[in-house]
Order: C-alpha cells, then structure tokens, then sequence
C-alpha cells in the first residue's frame, strides 16, 4: 500500500512539475540554447515512464480511494471543461447572430433557425461532458 502511494504521489508532482515548467516561463539564468531542450526531454522521459508505471499501481483493490478519487477530479473536469466550452461557443453563436440580424432584418428568420440548429449541437457537446462525468463517478470500468 505504501509504494503504491508513493509512486502516485510522485507522478502527480512529477506531472505538476511538468506542467508548470511548460506553462510558467522561468526566468533565464544562461544564454545557452542547449539547456532548455535538456530539462525538456528529461522531464518528458520521466513524464512516460510515470504515465507507464501508474495504471498498473493505481489499479483498484479493497482498501483503495486513488480510483473514486480521482475520478470524482476528472468527472468535475469533465464537466466543467464542456460547459465552459459550449457556454463561450454559445455566446459568440449568439451575438454573431444578433449582428446578422441588426444588420439585416430581412434574414431574421433564416438566421434564427440555424442558430437554434447550431446552439442545439452545442449543447449535445454539454450532454456529452456530463455523460462522460456520470459515468466516472457511477459506473466507473477501473473499480472491481
């Protein structure tokens, strides 16, 4: 149960680590060109084999919360991610339309149905994100 643990939790800083070395620039200390691409593909390879390791250490047993936990954190990704999503793709539709429309009253109809059309496949993205999270947190294939 220990290594189990402990090799989780160093994927999850590993993984954090990584990602804030990407996303985050660090202030540069050498001019040298070479250093980058070294941190880069060390961290990458340390990256794999963590991504390698940890579904055969994270498989579920009696005793384990690594599973329901972590798949209660990718159920509220999951979510969360498709409804920002189609709320901005939602919006954006929307006021192009009321553009169209202010612009050319004429249409008004026509740009009506294909937004309501195009709003509805937004939202089948939504559905889908909340599909996704249900079955994370309700019938998840990792637990026995």
């Amino acid at each position: 149960m220990a290594p189990r643990s402990l090799v989780l939790t160093a994927a999850v800083l590993l993984s954090c680590g990584a990602l804030f070395s990407a996303f985050v620039p660090a202030p540069l200390t050498r001019t040298s060109v070479s250093a980058p691409a070294a941190f880069s593909a060390q961290t990458a390879a340390a990256l794999s084999a963590a991504v390698l390791v940890t579904p055969t250490v994270a498989f579920a047993d009696d005793s384990s919360v690594w599973i329901p936990a972590l798949s209660a954190v990718g159920a509220g990704f999951a979510i969360g991610l498709a409804a920002i999503g189609s709320g901005v793709g939602q919006g954006i539709a929307s006021g192009r339309c009321i553009d169209g429309i202010s612009r050319q009253p004429e249409v008004a109809d026509d740009l009506r149905g294909v937004l309501l059309l195009s709003l509805a496949f937004m939202e089948s993205l939504t559905i889908y994100g909340l599909v996704i999270a249900l079955v994370l947190l309700f019938a998840n294939p990792l637990i026995k």
